[in-house]
């Protein structure tokens, strides 16, 4: 499945925050959008998976206009987000939280699956926790797992490594790495931690104001273009 963002424009009343942003995310690839905070990436997600909606352009999932539909439409429709700050369910279980991803599914299966379990296994050995319980770093296993019960074939993750501990950063790392291979989804990460992008990614674009100001393979990320656009 394909995604195409074409020459969207949005604005928060008279102050806009996109520029005519154009980029495709392919199967099989992780696909990174990187800026400085207030650049515009979060609201970027928001307008692909629906709860904002574009002032212009098309968001194309293989190859129709999906950029008037809402979000439940889109997440049936295999596009599925994992927020900035995880927001998980904190007063429900692992398991519960889990189900709640399985809503986005049309092929009716019911059971979370295994697959989920085997990437993050303390999911399994905590199932029975609440959400609330589990440290940052396996709330956001939590958050992750949950967008992958519903059989994505969209995956949007935002600055999934923020506040995490080194050893989790790497194991989701290796799993977006995983899912990659697999090649049945693309995977459009927001991240700022530039080691990540570099080791797990394929390609990027770096924002300014809005706009997109460089883009290429992450293998050739030059450190000219991250301290121009990058360092603070």
């Amino acid at each position: 499945m394909l995604l195409s963002v074409n020459k969207v424009d949005f604005a928060y009343g008279e102050a806009q925050v996109l520029y005519g942003i154009t980029f495709d995310a392919e199967i099989g690839k992780v696909f990174c959008i990187m800026g400085r905070n207030g650049v515009g990436k979060t609201t970027l997600l928001r307008n692909i998976m629906g709860t904002l909606k574009p002032q212009a352009g098309q968001i194309l999932l293989a190859g129709k206009d999906i950029a008037a539909q809402p979000p439940y439409i889109r997440a049936k429709q295999g596009i599925s987000l994992v927020p900035q700050g995880r927001e998980i369910f904190p007063r429900m279980t692992v398991e519960e939280n889990l189900r709640v991803g399985l809503q986005a599914r049309t092929d009716g299966v019911t059971k979370i699956p295994e697959e989920v379990f085997e990437l993050f296994p303390v999911l399994h050995q905590m199932r029975k926790r609440m959400g609330g319980d589990l440290s940052g770093g396996q709330q956001q296993q939590l958050a992750i797992g949950r967008a992958l019960a519903g059989d994505p074939g969209v995956l949007l993750l935002d600055e999934p490594t923020e506040g995490i501990q080194p050893s989790i950063i790497t194991q989701i790392g290796e799993v977006l790495r995983k899912l990659g291979k697999q090649g049945k989804m693309a995977i459009i990460l927001v991240e700022q931690y530039l080691d990540f992008v570099k080791e797990f990614g394929d390609s990027f674009v770096i924002m300014n104001r809005g706009r997109i100001v460089t883009s290429g393979l992450t293998s050739g990320l030059d450190m000219a273009s991250v301290k121009e656009h990058l360092t603070v």
